[in-house]
């Protein structure tokens, strides 16, 4: 980096609500970098792998020898929380303002500008800067940054919860921010008897792979019926995070059977398949109550009427696209920057002479040619070579996992030894979001004609 930075930065051990105000803060001061933390808060780390091509984070090594012109701090002022990007950066005559919900907290920044207001989340104080400049939220962002709200507020529970926080989050849902997104990290349990039934729960928990489908279930005789069985359910759903979830609560005393189920597929309808017990709900909640029945008749019964009702789950062929452009791992990194850059792509597989797949090149990778004044060297000098594949066969489910759990944008689709197409963390994003193309498919596999 050359001339004088300006950044934006947060406390350490970064929150939802500290990124959701770094990526609307970047709206208001355009022209600044965004640096990230060395620690994230484990509820926040899954939310920055899944949209890290969106939160293009330095860290805080960059700043070494650079002169920075002014510094941006948000969700905290005290020098102790934001000290570990400090040591980095030498010069002292730069300017500071800063975004804090918090009051309490020491200042640690003698002259700094000072925005505070009373609010629940401090990305609420930023989007409230927002919405009166009019300026809009890509959806991407306005679901970060609606996660940093729904966090610090308790899902609005809170009692610093102010009208200002309603206001955004009511503005960042119209810029197209993700509610099923959010709702991916925030849920916790009520009461010390729900936390006890959430942990008997989990072990009992018992998984399989349907027709591609990841689906969990539990089978626990109760010898008296529980208030909260719904909640504790929900609760491990979300925790396990696989596509469905049906768990049987047989009450021998009253001689019946509960069955409570969870979904977060568009392509199945619960109702569909609680049916046969004689219950219902929503696509994606749903219970049925079955009397004078044998508890585990039940569950065997809902085993093999799932094997039954549950379509076969969509694959990585129908995600990925092809052909694919390559590039040879003789190219030099100049040569593949500027494919790159006619492509409008951040990555590109490489091949070896025989039309192997070798490696993959990214942009950050040829930024290390590039600072290392290397750009004629070739591209296997520098590509990954120990790729993560699938194959054309492996469920959305596990491109999902592969993707965030290894924290890569780009996933080849290798068929018999050879390229066969690819999907990228945005294909997927926009598969996940892309509710009427899901809806049309769900149409067509029970037989029911798409215009």
């Amino acid at each position: 980096m050359e001339g004088r930075m300006k950044i934006i930065i947060g406390h350490t051990n970064m929150d939802l609500d500290c990124i959701g105000s770094i990526v609307l803060a970047k709206y208001l001061f355009p022209d600044h970098q965004a640096i990230r933390s060395r620690l994230l808060h484990p509820v926040a780390r899954k939310m920055h792998n899944i949209y890290r091509h969106k939160l293009t984070f330095l860290n805080p090594k960059d700043l070494e020898g650079e002169t920075v012109e002014k510094i941006v701090i948000v969700d905290t002022r005290a020098m102790s929380r934001v000290k570990e990007y400090f040591q980095f950066i030498k010069n002292d005559n730069y300017e500071v303002e800063i975004f804090d919900h918090h009051p309490g907290e020491a200042e640690g920044f003698p002259g700094a500008l000072i925005h505070s207001m009373p609010c629940g989340a401090n990305t609420s104080q930023i989007g409230l800067k927002l919405m009166q400049r009019k300026i809009a939220v890509d959806p991407e962002d306005a679901t970060v940054a609606l996660a940093g709200i729904y966090a610090d507020t308790g899902n609005f529970t809170h009692e610093n919860v102010q009208e200002v926080d309603f206001s955004v989050a009511s503005y960042l849902l119209t810029c197209g921010a993700s509610l099923s997104m959010v709702k991916r990290f925030l849920k916790p349990l009520s009461g010390t008897y729900q936390v006890t039934l959430f942990h008997e729960l989990l072990n009992r928990l018992t998984y399989h792979s349907i027709h591609g489908h990841q689906v969990i279930t539990s089978y626990w005789e109760i010898e008296t019926e529980t208030e909260g069985l719904g909640a504790v359910v929900e609760k491990v759903f979300e925790v396990e995070n696989q596509d469905l979830f049906f768990a049987t609560f047989h009450f021998p005393k009253k001689k019946k059977t509960l069955i409570i189920a969870r979904n977060q597929k568009n392509t199945i309808d619960l109702n569909d398949i609680l049916r046969l017990f004689g219950g219902g709900g929503h696509p994606k909640a749903g219970s049925a109550l079955v009397k004078h029945e044998d508890g585990r008749f039940v569950h065997k019964k809902l085993l093999e009427h799932l094997e039954e009702m549950l379509a076969p789950a969509i694959t990585a062929e129908e995600l990925m696209s092809s052909p694919v452009h390559t590039i040879r791992d003789t190219a030099s990194l100049l040569e593949a920057s500027i494919l790159l850059e006619k492509l409008g792509h951040t990555g590109i597989p490489v091949i070896c002479e025989t039309g192997a797949l070798a490696g993959f090149i990214t942009l950050r990778d040829i930024m290390k040619g590039r600072r290392a004044e290397q750009m004629h060297s070739p591209v296997k000098g520098y590509m990954t070579r120990n790729l993560i594949t699938a194959a054309p066969e492996t469920t959305v489910r596990e491109i999902e996992e592969k993707l965030f759990d290894n924290n890569i944008g780009h996933l080849p689709i290798i068929r018999e030894g050879n390229l066969a197409g690819i999907v990228t963390r945005t294909d997927f994003l926009n598969f996940a979001k892309n509710e009427k193309r899901k809806q049309q498919r769900a149409m067509q596999e029970v037989g029911i004609p798409v215009a």
